[in-house]
């Protein structure tokens, strides 16, 4: 494990420019960690969620108590109140300059990036990274799916518009709902418990995932992975079987958990240090 004054050490900045130079296609990894210096709160333990949102230490529910499909047919606007808020914040949330940098790097590999993330929060799109490149493991914010069926039609949210009480996190007036049927929405999201996710675009995604993949098989690939703890490991896990299966380079920028399978490079700093660091040396 790094030390913070070591993971940014000339060193091991130069080493991970070099791997960055060297790749033809780019893997970009990220969990919420990648969101904190957009100023979006990473609901890291019960205490971190707390503070960002207060009204629900009162009532003693946690982030994985709110995740949960089941508020929406029991208490819609509690569900709302919490996706809703959500929404309202990433649409208004602008992308770090990380962001511009790894959509630089990309640009000047033949084979380019994908991306593949855990966020449902489209910050990625929002930077300018195109939808056919992006695979996003958990599904996303900005696309809604009717409550009480894992099949049948999703639809963008751009249409959609939740009020929230600040005070009591609920929302108010109407819920969203499908234009089509009039039946109740919500999020396009994998929550905990969660029977009714449609996967449909999930797994549009992933075959177009494992499509890229295949045609670069003979690359030179380079996994840069930014704020992936191991709490939700779906990321990780991405990551370090590409490290086996293609022999991919890891680069793993983590202020917290920055561990690296052996010759593979990490660093203890958040995401935005690390790539304007990097980018320095390139």
């Amino acid at each position: 494990m790094h030390s913070m004054a070591s993971a940014l050490s000339p060193g091991l900045l130069t080493q991970a420019a070099a791997w960055i130079r060297e790749a033809e296609a780019l893997l970009i990894a990220a969990g919420a960690g990648m969101g904190v210096d957009s100023g979006l709160p990473d609901f890291r333990g019960d205490e971190g969620f707390w503070n960002a949102y207060p009204p629900f230490r009162h009532l003693g529910l946690k982030f994985t108590d709110l995740a949960n499909p089941a508020w929406f047919e029991h208490d819609p606007p509690l569900a709302w109140g919490f996706y809703g808020h959500r929404l309202n914040l990433y649409r208004r949330t602008q992308p770090h300059a990380g962001f511009a940098l790894l959509r630089k790097w990309a640009a000047a590999k033949p084979a380019g990036a994908f991306v593949f993330t855990s966020n449902v929060d489209g910050q990625f799109q929002r930077a300018g990274f195109t939808g056919d490149r992006i695979l996003e493991y958990h599904g996303s914010i900005h696309r809604l799916q009717r409550v009480d069926e894992s099949s049948g039609r999703i639809w963008d949210a751009v249409d959609t518009r939740v009020v929230v009480n600040e005070i009591d996190m609920r929302a108010q007036g109407e819920l969203p709902r499908d234009q089509v049927s009039g039946r109740p929405a919500r999020p396009n999201i994998l929550m905990f418990n969660d029977a009714w996710w449609n996967r449909a675009v999930a797994e549009a995604q992933q075959a177009r995932y494992q499509q890229w993949l295949a045609g670069i098989k003979d690359a030179r690939l380079v996994v840069i992975e930014l704020g992936a703890g191991t709490a939700i490991p779906a990321v990780r896990h991405n990551s370090e079987r590409l490290v086996t299966r293609l022999e991919a380079r890891l680069i793993r920028i983590n202020a917290r958990e920055p561990t690296v399978p052996q010759g593979q490079l990490g660093l203890a700093c958040g995401a935005l240090a690390a790539l304007m660091g990097i980018d320095n040396v390139l």
